[in-house]
């Protein structure tokens, strides 16, 4: 027996003391956040799966673990021997995790999870789907975290306070606007459990979880009261550790001179367990089953999106300047990166992992970076036609002199979060790919080049984008962009960019002025080749006339694009003018920041065609 099963062992063993029919393990924390800290990594301790996403249910026959497409290759190897079956998303012949559970669970049955790290709308959708065979819920114990005897401890990194040259907004402004928001939705209570949105409002950050610099923490708003739950320990350190003139105070002076009343972490449960008659404005689908299971009849829940989600999104002026600063210092990072590319392919080693870890040296190595805003997908050849692969020591293949290499990557600076993928011809390459490439780069430029009246949603504007590549046929299944924070999230609601709709995405908001938006159109071909190219957008006005007022993107994003895999033959003449006419700003502003001979390959590699 490996060490996998002992624990399934272990675990039904309990299950069977508490009578669990079954028990429920998702990829997530107390606060639905899009990365786990090592504390929450539960699902990876049962199963030995490490991807970033899945969610595996445990009966006492059967363990099954389900994840989509873009790990079925690494859910396979993993799971190899482990006695729990892969659940291919979307295959046929593989139930949903919904129809498994009404199908296993027997009548009058009980589910077992951990309350706290499913969210309310998952679980009130459970209560309804396995309501008519009168199924309980056990969800107030965590059974992981009795068999987990080395279980890391949650984290507790130092918060600090990003001062307003940064935020551009005060939080008691932004408290302010909070609570206005709650009175316009008849609420005398805000429950906010989101990292990001916590972030935001007070203007605090952190490193409690990976890629994104936010406080384990959560907040309740009244009409004149701001409550914290945190770890009071995190908050002791400097307000500003980047700062001189700080005055030398403590992120704890910083909140309780706001008038911000600081209470321990899990004393959240205790708190809204007292609300009694309380108007509650809460997100089910980001808050946790726990809490909203412990708000009694007397309530009433105004489940509506956060009120920060649509005031964060849209950036304020001096958000803009810095996020052009910081793009300017990660295009820098990112041309170095392909000179270094061009110049070494084929003379010395290099593989996918090798070539990540230098792209984040250098970008490391920018003023004002503190991290990597999400995990580095670095694809070679047939690995790039898996959109989201991530290489690890199993899958990883060196670079060799042919063929393309796609890069996606994004840095967390003071100034902003960027995002940015380029592929790359490493040596000579095919006619598909050559066709394939000038496709989705014409993609990026004529979105990047809509105008389009206020009002508008990126379902709206999706064609722009596809209509190349539908015309030949050819289509990519994932979003053509996505919302992006300023240095929190490098994937924000409520803006988006995709041509269906998807409830569940919640981007589909109207386009705002002030609004960043990712435009990265792809193509995947399966065992030979993947080609994305990503700018970050800005939503600007364009002009104001008798039709309403006119809105346009600009690119925000500055990193040449390889040449060396453009047909311009497949190009409109407007297409060129836009290639052109972005390489020159790409020269423009790059140019000046780099080596002579890296300015001279720059030159060259953004030159008119």
């Amino acid at each position: 027996m490996n060490v996998i099963q002992e624990r399934l062992e272990m675990l039904r063993a309990l299950m069977r003391e508490r009578k669990m029919d079954g028990y429920l393990l998702p990829t997530a924390d107390f606060h639905e956040s899009e990365y786990v800290g090592n504390y929450f990594k539960a699902r990876e301790f049962m199963t030995g799966f490490t991807g970033s996403a899945g969610t595996a249910v445990i009966t006492p026959d059967e363990a099954c673990l389900w994840v989509d497409g873009r790990y079925f290759v690494q859910g396979a190897k993993e799971l190899e021997g482990t006695a729990v079956t892969l659940m291919k998303m979307g295959v046929d012949g593989v139930p949903a995790l919904e129809e498994y559970l009404e199908k296993k669970l027997p009548e009058k049955g009980c589910l077992g999870f951990d309350g706290r790290v499913v969210n309310a709308a998952v679980g009130a959708g459970l209560e309804e789907l396995l309501g008519d065979k009168d199924v309980k819920f056990s969800c107030g114990e965590d059974l992981v975290g009795m068999i987990w005897e080395d279980r890391p401890p949650l984290s507790a990194e130092p918060a600090w306070v990003l001062a307003q040259k940064y935020a551009g907004k005060s939080a008691r402004e932004k408290i302010q606007d909070v609570q206005e928001a709650m009175k316009k939705a008849h609420a005398t209570v805000h429950v906010l459990t989101s990292l990001d949105d916590i972030a935001w409002l007070l203007n605090i950050r952190g490193n409690d979880t990976r890629y994104n610099p936010v406080v384990l923490s959560y907040v309740i708003v009244t009409a004149h009261k701001v409550k914290l739950f945190v770890n009071e320990a995190v908050l002791e350190g400097k307000a500003y550790p980047y700062m001189e003139d700080d005055r030398g105070r403590s992120t704890r002076q910083y909140l309780e001179d706001m008038g911000v009343e600081i209470l321990p972490y899990e004393q959240v449960y205790e708190a809204v367990a007292g609300f009694r008659n309380e108007k509650v404005l809460l997100e089910k689908s980001h808050v946790n089953y726990a809490i909203y299971r412990l708000l009694d009849g007397s309530n009433k829940i105004i489940n509506r999106m956060n009120p920060t989600a649509l005031m964060k999104a849209v950036k304020n002026s001096t958000e803009i300047e810095n996020e052009k600063r910081a793009h300017i210092k990660d295009g820098v990072a990112v041309t170095k990166f392909i000179y270094w590319l061009k110049k070494n392919i084929g003379k010395i080693p290099m593989d996918e992992l090798s070539a990540a870890d230098y792209l984040e040296k250098l970008r490391m190595e920018q003023d004002g970076c503190i991290e990597m805003s999400f995990g580095t997908i670095s694809a070679y050849g047939p690995h790039a036609a898996m959109c989201h692969y991530s290489a690890t020591e199993a899958s990883n293949v060196p670079l060799e002199p042919r063929g393309l290499y796609l890069v996606d990557s994004g840095g967390q600076y003071y100034e902003g979060t960027t995002d940015i993928t380029r592929t790359i011809a490493l040596g000579p390459l095919t006619d598909e790919e050559k066709e394939h490439f000038t496709l989705v780069l014409m993609s990026m430029l004529r979105l990047g080049d809509v105008r389009f009246l206020h009002g508008c949603r990126g379902l709206s504007i999706d064609y722009a984008a596809r209509e190349p590549l539908w015309r030949r046929g050819l289509n990519f299944e994932h979003g053509t962009g996505h919302g992006v924070s300023y240095l929190s999230s490098c994937h924000e609601r409520p803006n988006g960019i995709r041509y269906k709709m998807v409830p569940e995405r919640q981007d589909n908001a109207v386009l705002e002025p002030g609004m960043i938006t990712s435009d990265e159109p792809g193509i995947y071909i399966e065992g030979s080749h993947g080609i994305r190219t990503e700018n970050l957008t800005l939503c600007v006005e364009d002009e104001k006339n008798e039709y309403g007022q006119f809105l346009k993107f600009e690119f925000l994003t500055y990193a040449p694009i390889d040449l060396e895999a453009v047909v311009k033959e497949l190009m409109t003449d407007r297409d060129v003018e836009l290639l052109n006419e972005y390489h020159r700003q790409v020269y423009d502003k790059i140019g000046g920041k780099l080596t002579e001979e890296e300015r001279e390959w720059l030159w060259e590699a953004t030159r008119a065609i």
